[in-house]
């Protein structure tokens, strides 16, 4: 996968904060897109196309020296937009990536393959995107980090409206 658009990174500490500057090209080329394909929104592919990038430089800072620039798999890149999804939206990440309609891998690999199309990502002779065929539950990913356990035993009580 590579670069989108134009990205600027301001990297503080340990938290990495990415700001999208979307050029009329690449407006262009997204508004191209989902002429042909309505199925996701305009800042779906916004959205991926930063978590693309997150997911690729989070991964390089953990990569082996010996191979820096290895190919990003469907996996990774899932859990990257995952991960980035969280970071961004907390409790409603699940909502807003529905809204947009990523709701499955397939919708990341359909986006994915729509921008590749538009060259605004790379892909290897190898990606297609079945790739993105796999079992992978963006609701139970986005929703997990915010469910208290043992919810049932707590005995919760409202505070009363006189």
């Amino acid at each position: 996968m590579g670069h989108i658009g134009f990205i600027c990174r301001n990297y503080y500490k340990s938290k990495v904060i990415i700001y999208s500057i979307m050029d009329e090209n690449f407006k262009k080329s997204i508004n191209r897109i989902v002429d042909t394909d309505p199925r996701y929104a305009v800042d779906a592919y916004e959205f991926v196309s930063i978590a693309v990038n997150y997911t690729a430089h989070k991964l390089k800072k953990h990569r082996e020296k010996e191979k820096p620039d290895r190919h990003v798999s469907a996996k990774e890149l899932l859990d990257g937009i995952a991960d980035y999804a969280l970071r961004e939206f907390g409790p409603m990440a699940s909502e807003v990536m529905k809204s947009w309609g990523l709701t499955n891998a397939k919708a990341i690999g359909n986006v994915v393959f729509n921008m590749i199309g538009e060259r605004l990502l790379k892909a290897s002779e190898e990606d297609c995107v079945e790739d993105f065929s796999i079992e992978y539950d963006f609701d139970e990913t986005l929703r997990k980090p915010f469910i208290r356990e043992n919810a049932a035993e707590r005995s919760i009580n409202p505070p009363m409206i006189a």
